[in-house]
């Protein structure tokens, strides 16, 4: 797929970390540049309105809403010193969700604040950032900038999470990331470990949360290849109970003259296949995969999205099927079009929990 709009955009830079690149080479807008010292900063901005069918209570609700990834802004900062090149990020997510719950308190999280020390060897990067397990899987999405499945009644949607994969979520870390060897780059953190136990801090945790990706780009007869694994490992105990939580994500991505074919799943056992945090949980297990197709020609890019999650941890089943259409107006403005039919069960029962189809028209400003 070529779409280098998007690798100019503001949010590049949190797939160009997934892949183990330089944040402050994707940033669009340079303030400073000068002996070897840089400064740069990027945004994203982005509204939809979005009218869902509630099909299971019958009720239809229209609402004004950010897309799947928030409302951004980033700062990125680097400094040749010789051997070596100190940088760092810090990024600002913001909600517009909230406009009649806070009207004059919107939420605002940091995903992302870190440093980095790079050389010859590498990089080795300190502070808080996205996991590396499931990484991939999120920022190679060929929706990442449309709506996706709804989420939480009032809050942000969902994306693909928990209908393909779960969310990398921004922990605490130090994590090394080698250099490109012909297009095969590995990364290994320790992170700040969850509690999974009681989701309390009266865990015990002897060990950090272990997080590793494995990526791999190659470019054979005009075909751009990209394949990744990546997991997680750690351990967590209260008392004579144990929780031991694996994940394994993997995928592969191949284009040619505008046509783009992903697919990726995952497999846990022990994690919340939704979000990864704190919260008492068992050692049952989850999988889930995305299929999807694109087709880009001139300044659109036509997605065809579908994915599944089995969650017995959760007693869950969900599956998503999206539609999108994404138009470049220029390469700092994109508009988008989507359709999202969603749906879980109570893997019990059978029972259906949600059923939902969404319109999402949205415009999306990025520097």
């Amino acid at each position: 797929m070529k779409n280098n709009n998007f690798r100019k955009s503001g949010l590049a830079i949190a797939m160009a970390a997934a892949m183990g690149a330089s944040a402050g080479a994707s940033a669009a807008v340079e303030l400073y540049n000068q002996d070897g010292t840089s400064f740069s900063v990027d945004g994203y901005f982005n509204a939809f309105y979005v009218n869902r069918d509630d099909k299971l209570n019958d009720v239809r609700d229209s609402r004004i809403k950010m897309g799947f990834l928030p409302n951004t802004i980033g700062f990125n900062f680097s400094k040749d010193m010789g051997d070596l090149t100190l940088g760092g990020r810090s990024s600002f997510w913001t909600t517009i969700n909230d406009s009649l719950d806070s009207p004059t308190d919107t939420a605002i999280d940091v995903r992302q604040f870190y440093a980095t020390v790079e050389g010859d060897f590498g990089q080795v990067l300190i502070g808080k950032d996205f996991g590396l397990y499931a990484r991939s899987n999120i920022f190679l999405d060929e929706i990442l900038m449309g709506f996706g499945s709804p989420g939480l009644a009032g809050g942000v949607s969902f994306g693909n999470i928990r209908a393909g994969y779960p969310y990398p979520t921004p922990s605490a870390q130090i994590t090394y990331r080698s250099p490109d060897m012909s297009g095969l780059k590995v990364a290994a953190g320790v992170l700040d470990p969850a509690d999974t136990v009681t989701g309390t801090t009266a865990d015990e945790n002897s060990a950090p949360r272990f997080e590793s990706e494995v990526t791999y780009s190659a470019n054979l007869n005009d075909v751009a290849l990209t394949g990744w694994v990546n997991g997680r490992y750690q351990s967590a105990e209260n008392g004579t109970t144990t929780v031991d939580s694996t994940g394994l994500g993997y995928g592969v991505k191949a284009s040619v003259a505008g046509l783009t074919l992903a697919a990726s799943g995952f497999t846990s056992k022990g994690d919340n296949p939704v979000l990864i945090g704190n919260g008492a949980v068992t050692e049952d297990d989850a999988d889930g995969f995305l299929v999807q197709g694109s087709y880009a020609f001139g300044a659109n890019r036509i997605v065809l999205s579908y994915g599944e999650t089995d969650a017995e941890i959760l007693n869950l089943e969900t599956e998503s099927t999206t539609i999108g259409f994404f138009h470049d107006v220029n390469s700092n403005f994109k508009l988008v079009a989507e359709y999202n039919m969603y749906e879980d069960n109570n893997r019990t029962t059978g029972a259906t929990t949600t059923e939902a189809d969404t319109i999402a028209l949205g415009a999306i400003v990025m520097f």
